[in-house]
């Protein structure tokens, strides 16, 4: 994994993880790609923000959003975007200095490990070792599972019913007519 220091970043299907890091007095964002590692100046909830815009929505929408389908409303995990799978939660609350946001869509496999921590490891077999119990580390995988089915499942339904009214709606030619 190449580490590079970026002015820019846009969330994208390869983004699995993006963490705090100190920086002299500043906090910026170590962010975990599939094939490469980068730093950005920014704190990981200004990026997680302006991955919500960029895909069409605020922060603050896509939070209201997961309330509204799943009823949760404290470390909420947020959709970046449905078509692209891009869901992500947060370690801890998302105005905590230390927290990580993770794309659940990159995660193979979690473990507990000492001292109250959890190993996860990527689909890219990069394993990482974060400051999350493994209680709460599972929790938060379980509620995004639980908002990308529901979302998924209400835009499935969506689409048959689209699919339902186009065909009630189509002229059909009966065999009399025919010929």
């Amino acid at each position: 994994m190449g580490k590079s220091i970026i002015e820019e970043y846009e969330i994208n299907p390869n983004t699995m993880l993006i963490r705090p890091i100190q920086y002299g007095s500043k906090t910026y964002s170590q962010i975990f790609e599939l094939d490469e590692e980068v730093t950005s100046p920014f704190k990981p909830l200004d990026i997680i923000k302006e991955g919500c815009r960029f895909f069409g929505s605020s922060y603050e929408g896509r939070k209201e959003g997961t309330k509204q389908l799943t009823g949760i409303t404290h470390k909420a995990p947020i959709t970046i975007d449905s078509t692209n799978y891009i869901y992500f939660f947060p370690t801890a609350s998302a105005h905590n200095i230390d927290c990580t946001w993770i794309s659940a869509e990159h995660i193979f496999s979690h473990k507990r490990i000492e001292g109250g921590e959890t190993e996860i490891t990527f689909r890219n077999k990069l394993s990482l070792r974060l400051p999350v119990s493994y209680n709460t580390f599972t929790n938060q995988l379980l509620r995004t599972a639980l908002l990308k089915t529901t979302l998924m499942s209400r835009i499935e339904e969506s689409e048959r019913k689209t699919i339902y009214f186009v065909s009630e709606n189509r002229p059909r030619m009966s065999a009399a007519k025919k010929g």
